[in-house]
């Protein structure tokens, strides 16, 4: 199984090669990704010098053009993947059909992985993508069982590739609107559920409270540990609850060390670590707790066990410090 991580930028990019990966996935400094934040990804001159880089180790780097074009600006995705073509990166990974088929018209040599943006989960949905544009693997969303990934294994014509670790998303990838509501941007075309620019802190007696906009979102004690700012993972009351509460997500982390063994069996060809705009510490962390585990699975896969160690270390790095198996534990369908 290739292990997959996160590079927000050059520094995190070397710190995931250097602990483990077998490849990396980046974006643009533009929205045509959907992790647009200020300081994150890459430049033309620094994409070609991840690729280089990459290509040094015998790794593998893969270029997110996940995002849906803006009506009247869909050059700029279209010269993304020109420059992706150029550039040599080793797959695209994609979501809105008219750029799957501009990178499958102009592009046929380079591979197209289907994003999880794409929210594609089940037979018919792969099945088309992989007529209509030739994708060689699909990213499952984060709402799948671990039956309906086993079941969805045994049928696929592409190869299947599953988030491993790292942030959850309460909605089905690809159709978030939650934010727009509050910031006027979308996600899916703009590349960030929390503009920077949007996220405020402020502190008053003895709490801190968070904004969004102008919307209140929560608020915590002083030295409370918070992951970043989102809407879903806001505390609210309700009319039958007047305390703050998480009422859609906790801030919380996906985990999925104790499946290795059963997404082996289910042929899942990558685990992706999630985490693009975290920091070089987090994927050097992570990887390396990964890189071990899958190292240990493959080396005796009959004894594999996970560790006490390994479940610590990525607490640390968790959302919360806690961690879910989200829907794959899920026993209804």
């Amino acid at each position: 199984m290739e292990l997959l991580c996160p590079a927000g930028n050059l520094a995190s990019l070397k710190a995931a090669l250097n602990a483990g990966a077998d490849a990396v996935y980046l974006g643009l400094k533009d929205d045509t990704n959907a992790r647009a934040f200020a300081g994150l990804n890459f430049s033309t001159k620094k994409l070609q010098q991840a690729v280089e880089f990459t290509k040094q180790r015998n790794k593998k780097v893969f270029l997110t053009i996940n995002t849906y074009p803006k009506p009247g600006e869909e050059n700029r995705w279209y010269q993304a993947i020109d420059l992706a073509a150029a550039s040599g990166v080793d797959a695209l990974i994609m979501a809105d059909i008219s750029l799957l088929d501009y990178a499958h018209s102009r592009y046929p040599h380079l591979p197209l992985h289907l994003s999880v943006q794409a929210s594609a989960t089940n037979l018919g949905a792969l099945t088309l993508y992989k007529e209509a544009f030739n994708i060689q693997r699909a990213v499952l969303p984060r709402v799948l069982s671990m039956k309906q990934v086993r079941d969805l294994s045994k049928v696929t014509p592409v190869d299947l590739e599953v988030f491993a670790f790292g942030s959850l998303c309460i909605m089905a990838e690809g159709r978030c609107h939650l934010s727009s509501y509050v910031t006027g941007q979308s996600p899916n075309t703009g590349g960030s559920c929390s503009p920077a620019k949007e996220v405020r802190w402020q502190e008053e007696n003895g709490s801190r409270l968070t904004w969004l906009n102008d919307i209140l979102i929560d608020k915590s004690g002083i030295d409370e540990q918070m992951g970043y700012p989102v809407v879903c993972k806001g505390r609210y009351t309700t009319a039958d609850s007047k305390n703050p509460n998480h009422i859609l997500e906790a801030p919380t982390s996906l985990n999925t060390l104790s499946l290795l063994p059963e997404l082996a069996k289910a042929n899942v060809v990558s685990l992706k670590i999630e985490g693009r705009q975290r920091s070089p510490a987090y994927v050097e962390q992570v990887t390396r707790v990964w890189r071990n585990a899958i190292d240990s699975y493959l080396a005796a896969p009959e004894k594999y066990q996970t560790q006490p160690e390994w479940n610590a270390a990525l607490a640390k790095v968790s959302e919360g410090q806690t961690t879910t198996l989200g829907a794959y534990q899920k026993t209804w369908q």
